[in-house]
């Protein structure tokens, strides 16, 4: 009984001590996360109260494997950035930025190199019937002509279908590809997913024009004035049909873009429009991540979840947004893919990761070539020694 009455003795000081943290704690709270002295918390203790008590429905874990086919590896050609996948005609769709050849880096005669494997870049799509087994079907949406906005390169894109007709958006590069150049977002739409498909004749999306250069330099570190958070690139675009409207989600990369606590300095961004080719209007509440890298991102109960990895302090999480716009951290995850291509014919509201459980990816062979793989995810909920019975 005495044991008992220290017990709530102690909570109820430590409920008086945290009040000022604005924390109502519980003896189960107390239990689950082990804390000692409930009247002596570390600051790591505090954060954990506020953790929301959401369970383990949003955590899971990933696995790679081959694909067979004209998307295996193939030595001299990139092929990286996969989209979405949907269904069509009794088939899987997906589409990919494709490039031959090495890369040269900013060393080199910029204007006749190839920079990076993602430039000189065009869109390519491939089928498959059973998401293991591709075949390219060829050139979907190629460069520009000189002189146009999308002239150097155009890849990373994603694809969408609304009201029988399918849209790609896509990230472009206007020749030369220098180290201060500023990449926009391009859209083509067609009434197949075979083609032909129209380009749009100017960006539906360009950086903010707010940042400062300093001096001429080509050094994108070197500024006067950074700007927005996407002052320098747009990038990663999908587009997702929510609440009557378009949103664009997109990652946005800062002139003069920093180091910090979380590593490179990459936010996430949306623009809105009233109809899939726009005009597209950037939301004041931008940028609604502080972290990531590529747009990973599926509509579920309602909002919108985002897969954030990579970059900044909140990499390596799950987030959801009932608006689509103010996201909250749901799970935290490790060894997510890069630049995942969702399976869009997935019941993404079965569960909130089911829209995970495979889909496609990139990965590194070398610096200059990259390969599209397949992943599979799992959902943990138990943890468990060898030989021991789950729950």
């Amino acid at each position: 009984m005495m044991k008992l009455f220290l017990f709530a003795f102690t909570v109820l000081l430590a409920s008086s001590t945290v009040a000022q943290d604005n924390l109502q704690v519980t003896p189960e709270q107390i239990d689950f996360l082990g804390i000692t002295n409930p009247d002596k918390l570390s600051a790591a203790s505090k954060r954990a109260l506020k953790w929301p008590n959401i369970g383990n429905e949003w955590f899971i874990q990933f696995d790679t494997q081959d694909l067979k086919g004209d998307l295996a590896y193939e030595e001299g050609v990139v092929r990286r950035d996969p989209s979405a996948m949907i269904r069509e005609n009794g088939k899987y769709y997906v589409w990919y930025s494709r490039s031959t050849g090495p890369s040269q880096g900013f060393g080199g005669d910029v204007e006749n190199d190839k920079v990076w494997p993602w430039d000189r870049c065009d869109l390519w799509y491939a089928t498959s019937p059973d998401g293991w087994t591709w075949k390219e079907e060829g050139l979907a949406v190629a460069r520009g002509e000189k002189g146009a906005y999308d002239d150097r390169s155009v890849f990373t894109c994603e694809i969408m279908k609304h009201d029988d007709l399918y849209y790609l958006c896509y990230q472009t590069v206007k020749s030369p590809y220098t180290i201060r150049v500023k990449n926009q977002i391009g859209l083509a739409w067609s009434k197949s997913p075979d083609g032909p498909w129209t380009k749009s004749k100017e960006p539906i999306l360009s950086p903010a024009d707010n940042g400062i250069w300093e001096g001429e330099e080509q050094n994108r570190f070197r500024v006067k004035k950074k700007g927005d958070f996407d002052s320098h690139k747009v990038h990663d675009p999908c587009i997702i049909p929510f609440r009557g409207k378009f949103y664009l989600y997109y990652k946005g990369e800062q002139m003069g873009e920093a180091i910090t606590f979380g590593g490179r300095q990459i936010r996430h961004g949306v623009a809105i429009a009233e109809n899939p080719k726009g005009p597209y209007i950037k939301s004041p509440y931008n940028p609604i991540s502080n972290s990531g890298h590529e747009v990973c991102v599926w509509p579920y109960n309602g909002g919108i979840a985002s897969l954030i990895t990579t970059d900044g302090p909140e990499k390596n999480t799950i987030q959801w947004a009932p608006d689509g716009i103010n996201f909250e951290i749901m799970s935290v995850i490790k060894d997510a893919p890069h630049a995942i291509g969702l399976n869009r014919d997935a019941d993404n509201e079965k569960e909130p990761t089911e829209i995970l459980r495979w889909g496609l990816t990139h990965e590194y062979r070398t610096s200059n070539y990259q390969v599209i793989r397949r992943f599979s995810s799992r959902r943990v909920q138990h943890h468990t020694a060898k030989g021991e019975v789950a729950k």
